[in-house]
This record gives structure tokens, C-alpha cells and sequence, in this order.
């Protein structure tokens, strides 16, 4: 007899471990590339600042069914898009605390690190 249930849970479990290890991987490549590229301080202005925020919503602990509530957290990824003198724009995940006190127009020395953003030093205008 056929179970469709028995055919396709370890299909799925299998995909989903393989998911699992891809992005493992791809976060160790681009882990050692970074580390690998040369350190670069350009001239760059900041050109756009965009922010993303993801929700976990859990049941409370002890109530699987949510009749008493749910705890919710939430994750945000900041990004800056900064553009250098050849035009070219690179966007980088930065900091709460950097996204802060970067404002669209700033301008000064961009040091970054393949796709890793390390620092922006304003110059200031006298």
C-alpha cells in the first residue's frame, strides 16, 4: 500500500538538511572572502539608508494553543548605500548605532573590506 506520508517526509526532511548546509556554506565562503579581500578607504557619499525587521511570533511558554497570548521578537538588519566617485553605489549591513548617525548626503572615507563594512569617517564641512 502507498503512503504518500512515508514517501515525502524524508524527501522534504532531506531537502530541508540540504537547504541547511547550503547556507552554511555560502555564509563560510563569503566569510573567507571577506577575509581575503584587501582592506579600500574611498571617497564615498551616503545615498540611501533602508532598514529591514523581521517577526518571530511564539505561542507562550506552556500554551501551545496561544489561548493565553504570544511573545513576539523581532530582528532588524540596517543598510546603507553609499556611492563613490566612479558612481558606483555599494550597499552594506551596518550597525543600529551606525545607521544612526549616518545621514543621506554625508560624505567622507568609506573603509570596507570585500562585502564588509568596516568604517565611514564624515568630513565636515568648516
Amino acid at each position: 500500500m502507498f503512503d504518500l506520508f512515508n514517501v515525502l517526509f524524508p524527501i522534504i526532511f532531506l531537502l530541508i538538511f540540504i537547504m541547511i548546509i547550503v547556507n552554511f556554506a555560502k555564509g563560510i565562503t563569503t566569510w573567507s572572502k571577506n577575509n581575503h579581500s584587501p582592506r579600500l578607504t574611498v571617497f564615498a557619499k551616503v545615498v540611501a539608508k533602508r532598514q529591514n525587521t523581521t517577526y518571530n511570533q511564539q505561542a507562550i511558554a506552556g500554551d501551545p494553543t496561544g489561548a493565553h497570548g504570544f511573545h513576539t521578537t523581532s530582528y532588524t538588519t540596517y543598510y546603507v548605500t553609499f556611492q563613490v566617485e566612479s558612481g558606483d553605489r555599494m550597499e552594506f549591513v551596518v550597525s543600529g548605532t551606525e545607521y544612526g548617525v549616518l545621514v543621506e548626503g554625508d560624505q567622507g572615507q568609506l573603509t570596507f573590506q570585500g562585502t564588509r563594512y568596516l568604517s565611514f569617517d564624515r568630513e565636515y564641512d568648516m
